[in-house]
């Protein structure tokens, strides 16, 4: 399977490639009022209104930071009413993959209940890697599923 890797923080993260849509810079976002501080605002992607969540704010309480290698990551995700919307990801150095079978996957058997986005693990010569799983973490964000519903119904 190939992952596409990412860190918030000092801590690599892994998203499978399957989930992702594209890679874009990191780009001027247009920031909504009474929102939760990790979204960082949205943007017009092809005619549809895609909420992009700084990963860093929602994790660590800080803004990603604005290099070169900060991206935006977009994923299809499934809303509350089973609809395939875009979600843009924002994270740092978002700059290689990485190629692992399933049976090179770990399950760390912990449950952190106000983190389940957090999946299996990967091994490899620099230490771990987190796998993200989309589902878990727009389930912890309510707001953002809300507000994909009347944001991403409406083309622009």
């Amino acid at each position: 399977m190939l992952m596409l890797l990412f860190k918030v923080g000092n801590e690599r993260y892994a998203i499978a490639s399957s989930e992702v849509v594209e890679v874009i810079p990191l780009i001027v976002l247009k920031n909504l009022p009474h929102t939760p501080e990790y979204l960082a605002g949205v943007f017009n992607y092809r005619g549809f209104i895609v909420p992009v969540v700084d990963l860093c704010q929602l994790m660590l309480g800080k803004s990603c930071g604005n290099n070169w290698s900060t991206r935006i990551i977009l994923v299809n995700y499934c809303s509350g009413n089973h609809t395939q919307h875009i979600l843009g990801l924002m994270a740092e150095q978002v700059v290689e993959t990485l190629h692992k079978s399933q049976t090179e996957f770990i399950d760390a058997h912990i449950q952190i209940h106000t983190a389940p986005y957090l999946d299996k693990m990967i091994v490899d010569e620099r230490g771990m890697i987190y796998c993200l799983d989309i589902k878990y973490l727009l389930s912890e964000t309510e707001q953002i599923n809300s507000l994909s519903e009347n944001l991403l119904n409406t083309a622009i």
